[in-house]
């Protein structure tokens, strides 16, 4: 999962980064000019968006998103605590609202219970084809039998299951491999393709010539 974390608390920015860099890409922006300019660059798969930013409102992109069509979850994390904020983020199109401080876990689950809703998985744990996966446990069973997967090779999965019956792009897959800035090695989606088959099955995802890789549910 590729994720965009909006906030210009350096504190509290720096522990979200590392914690949710064990599991996915993310990438931080610490002002609302910033962050525009990444969501214009990179289809994320989710955002996390302080309200209060030194350069502007965090709602005011988060309207702009809305009303260009962009349906990218958004989470809001802000101490206003104020039922009148809560109901304007969420009236303004967020998907959950988190106020600080927060345990960092929990955010976690948030994160994955709103990426499960978009990709319409209501349940943490289901099945595609002849794999189970547990996402909030982070396991996947092949015919009964666990299965170990490596950091990028989950998020591949991820990006692959939150798009299934679609054709994902070899550009979409590097951009839930890295971070914005890293340097991406040039048959590394072919690599990590190639390892999850081995590990699922050579038929759990497919080739698309010229397009890309699709998982069938």
């Amino acid at each position: 999962m590729r994720i965009l974390l909006i906030e210009d608390e350096p504190l509290l920015g720096d522990a979200v980064a590392a914690h949710l860099g064990k599991r996915h890409a993310v990438d931080w922006m610490q002002s609302l000019e910033e962050a525009s300019g990444a969501v214009r660059a990179i289809a994320y798969d989710l955002l996390l968006l302080d309200l209060n930013l030194p350069d502007g409102r965090g709602l005011d992109l988060l309207r702009s998103l809305r009303k260009s069509g962009d349906r990218v979850p958004v989470i809001i994390i802000t101490a206003r605590d104020q039922i009148r904020d809560r109901i304007e983020g969420l009236n303004s199109g967020a998907d959950d609202y988190v106020l600080k401080p927060f345990d960092l876990d929990e955010l976690t689950a948030r994160i994955h219970s709103v990426q499960r809703r978009a990709a319409a998985h209501p349940s943490p744990r289901f099945t595609v084809g002849g794999i189970e996966i547990d996402q909030a446990a982070r396991t996947v069973w092949r015919d009964g039998a666990e299965i170990q997967l490596t950091a990028r090779e989950w998020a591949l999965l991820e990006c692959f299951t939150s798009r299934l019956n679609t054709i994902v792009s070899k550009a979409k897959l590097e951009e839930a491999l890295y971070e914005f800035g890293s340097e991406i090695e040039s048959n590394a989606v072919e690599v990590y393709v190639s390892r999850l088959r081995k590990k699922l099955g050579s038929s759990a995802i497919r080739t698309v010539r010229g397009l890309g890789y699709r998982m069938d549910a």
